[in-house]
């Protein structure tokens, strides 16, 4: 509201403005009328690409780093908005840990403000795993990473909010969907280290990247999703990377022998009709 008044406000001052420059240019001389209008014509705005070469380049380069990497682990900690019940956004967060081996091994661990969870993709199953709980689902899975991450979301809404970074090749997933990308400059906040910042949308999602200026890994996200009347936002931080690290065999559910089987299903069935995948680093949760 306040928004608002402050635009009615700057309205009524331009339009007494126009009305005044009206009343001076019917006294005022053909040589003055000409000066003034010279001085107020305004300059030409400059033309900027939607997608700034250098922004490209730099979402490309990350790209390169992780989809080169055979084995990869980091820490991904996020922190989304949820409305509360009085209607002000509370910030909730989670810790995942990430063990990833190209092309078909995944384990997420995650805990956080609500229950521990745990994923497991071992090439030919996926598993989810509540420790607390002791419930496990389990259910065949695709060759790869890509097509299992796929399937768990449209199967049991499983989603993480690092997805689009560890999927085969990170930019042509984001490629299609690009509509803005711009360099915004540098920061040395971010893990202490010199980052390179772009901003750009991607499939109706305003996001801005800290990227490594030296490693040319993502070390932030930030996102807003346009859709959202709250534009509630959810930031990401990426820390502990590990890049082609010694193999493990870590991809399977340690400690689950007297767990209670459940259905590998979606928890809300009638959201899951017809949804297709997320295509972006962070999915706004279900209100």
């Amino acid at each position: 509201m306040r928004y608002a008044l402050l635009r009615t406000s700057s309205l009524v001052t331009v339009l007494a403005l126009s009305t005044a420059a009206a009343a001076y240019a019917q006294v005022a001389s053909a040589d003055a009328t000409t000066k003034a209008s010279r001085i107020r014509k305004p300059r030409a705005a400059r033309s900027a690409p939607d997608l700034e070469p250098k922004a490209i380049a730099l979402l490309k380069a990350s790209s390169d780093r992780l989809s080169a990497a055979k084995r990869l682990s980091f820490t991904a900690v996020e922190l989304l908005e949820q409305p509360s019940r009085h209607g002000h956004p509370l910030a909730y967060a989670t810790r995942s840990e990430v063990v990833l081996q190209r092309p078909n091994r995944l384990k997420v661990l995650t805990t956080g403000d609500g229950p521990a969870s745990e994923f497991y993709y071992d090439g030919s199953t996926m598993a989810a795993f509540a420790p607390a709980e002791k419930l496990l689902a389990v259910a065949d899975a695709p060759p790869t990473i890509d097509a299992t991450l796929e399937q768990a979301y449209h199967a049991a809404g499983i989603y993480f909010p690092f997805t689009d970074l560890i999927v085969a090749d990170p930019y042509k997933d984001m490629a299609e969907g690009l509509k803005l990308a711009y360099y915004v400059g540098q920061s040395n906040v971010v893990e202490g280290m010199t980052t390179d910042i772009v901003a750009y949308i991607d499939n109706g999602v305003f996001l801005q990247l800290w990227i490594g200026a030296e490693d040319k890994l993502p070390h932030r996200v930030r996102a807003v999703f346009l859709s959202d009347p709250d534009r509630l936002r959810h930031d990401l931080e990426l820390s502990n990377w590990q890049l082609d690290s010694p193999a493990t065999d870590v991809f399977t559910p340690a400690n689950s022998e007297n767990a209670t089987r459940i259905p590998f299903a979606h928890p809300h069935p009638q959201q899951a009709a017809g949804k297709r995948a997320p295509a972006k680093a962070t999915q706004p949760p279900a209100r």
